[in-house]
Order: structure tokens, then sequence, then C-alpha cells
């Protein structure tokens, strides 16, 4: 038997390196695999089940509107082909992304004014809770007659959709903090501002980040809803969305439906999915590893 030191004895050593390397690496890889599956495989299975239902009613002729999934594609694709679904996503994203980064400044704020006074509380507590059930389209005559068929009325629309939302939800993420937690910051000095920056917001993040992403929801559907009602000449996709209502086919208006569908999911799963669970995690919430 070949000593460690004798060249047979390290090229064996090396092969036996190597094919631990080579385990840890698959193993690896299968673990990433496992997890990726996890986290998409339902979703995937979910749009796999819809389209072959939507073939099958297709194929037995039980809606002579409905078009084939195959042939929805191919109006996505003239459409992003035609240069109108490009620029009309960049565009309702941009408008979107303004809108709520305005809605966050003012709802954060509003939703902690409404937890620290009682007096201002009593009266727009209700009253923002009430507004969250007006759907966005009864907004869009109310800013189209304040604002005109213009781009300020679209952010009108989005931020009376979105506010509402995220002041609500701030508000119930502050009234879930522990009191205990709170007297224990005054205790230690962090009274005023400071208790409200190192000891009630912190306490609160896991319930700010819910309402931010239930105001960014709400937002993205006023939005589409201003698009496609205000009747602005501004590129969006509810105008891609109107376009193809005006040619009286169902294909082009599921393919913009299709498109306005995988922007939520993505910014949902893509964006606030991992902050959230990042939250959680560094919480050391049990709903963190179940995600």
């Amino acid at each position: 038997m070949p000593s460690v030191d004798s060249p047979a004895g390290a090229l064996s050593g090396g092969g036996f390196r190597r094919g631990a390397r080579a385990g840890a690496r698959r193993a690896l890889t299968e673990a990433r695999l496992r997890r990726f599956a996890a986290r998409f495989g339902p979703g995937c299975s979910a749009v796999l089940l819809v389209a072959g239902v939507w073939q099958l009613v297709h194929l037995l002729g039980l809606s002579p509107v409905l078009p084939a999934p195959a042939a929805v594609l191919r109006d996505l694709s003239d459409a992003w082909s035609a240069g109108r679904l490009g620029p009309g996503l960049l565009h309702s994203l941009g408008r979107c992304l303004a809108g709520f980064a305005a809605s966050a400044a003012v709802g954060v704020p509003l939703g902690l004014l409404l937890h620290r006074f009682g007096f201002v509380r009593a009266p727009l507590a209700p009253t923002l809770s009430a507004f969250q059930s007006l759907p966005a389209a009864v907004l869009v005559p109310i800013a189209v007659i304040c604002l005109g068929t213009s781009q300020a009325a679209v952010y009108l629309v989005v931020l009376l959709g979105a506010v509402p939302s995220v002041a609500t939800g701030v508000l119930t993420a502050l009234d879930q903090v522990p009191p205990l937690l709170v007297r224990a910051g005054r205790t230690m000095g962090a009274t005023g501002a400071a208790g409200v920056r190192h000891v009630l917001l912190p306490a609160a993040l896991p319930g700010v980040v819910a309402a931010l992403r239930q105001g960014w929801a709400f937002g993205w559907r006023a939005l589409m809803t201003a698009e496609l009602m205000a009747s602005t000449p501004l590129p969006g996709l509810g105008q891609v969305l109107d376009a193809g209502r005006r040619s009286g086919r169902l294909g082009p208006v599921l393919a913009a439906a299709l498109v306005i569908l995988a922007v939520g999911v993505v910014v949902e799963t893509g964006v606030f999915g991992p902050v959230q669970r990042r939250v959680l995690r560094a919480r050391g919430l049990p709903a963190a590893q179940e995600r």
C-alpha cells in the first residue's frame, strides 16, 4: 500500500479531494434546485393548469370569443414588435414607481401621526378605512374633473388609491407593537422622536413592509384603471388595453391583461417577497422559514 508521501499516495489523496469537492458542488446544486422548485414550482404548476383549462375550453368551443393561448401570445408578440407594448410598459412602471414613492412618503408619516395623536385618529382613521372600499373607477372622474385628462390626474388616482392603504396598514402595525417594549425603551431614554426611530418603527417594521406591499398592489390597480378610463394621450398599459377593447378582439385585451398580471407577480415575488422574508428572518419569526 503506497504511503501518503509517495507519488501514488499523493495522487490518490488528490483524487479523493477532487471527488469530495465535486460531491459538495453537486449537493449544493441539488439544494439550490430544490429551493427553486419549492419557491416557484407551485406558481408554475398553477400557470400550467390555467393554460391547460383555457386550451381545453377553446378546443371544446365552450366560448366562441375566447382565443387559444397561442393566439394571445401571438398578439402579445405583435404588440411588442409594433412598439406599442414596450414603451407603454415603461411609462406605466415609471408612473407607478413615482406614485408609490409619493404614497409611501405620505402614508407612513400619516399612519404614525394617527398612532401618536388620538384627536387626529378619531376622525381620520374611519375615513381612511372607508376610502379603501372605494373602487378606483370612482376616483377617476374626480381626478379628471379636478385636473383634466393629464398625467397629474393619473398620479392623483394612484395617490388616492394607495395612501389610505399604506396609512391604515402602518397604523395597524404600530398598534400591534407590545406596550412593554415601548415602556422599556422609555426607561432607557428612548422618548419622543428617538423612541419612534429606535423602538417603535423597528418593532413595527414587518407590518410596515406588509403595508407598503399592499399599497403597491392598490396603486398598480388604480393606475391601470386611471390609464384605461382617463383617456389621456399618454402611452401606458391602460392605453394598450383600451386599444384592444376598441378593436373588438379579445386576444389583444387578454395579452395586455397578461402583461399587467405579470408585472404584479414579478414585483410581488421579486421585490416585496424577499424583503419581507429578510425582515422576518432577522427577527427569528417562524413564518420566514415557511415561505
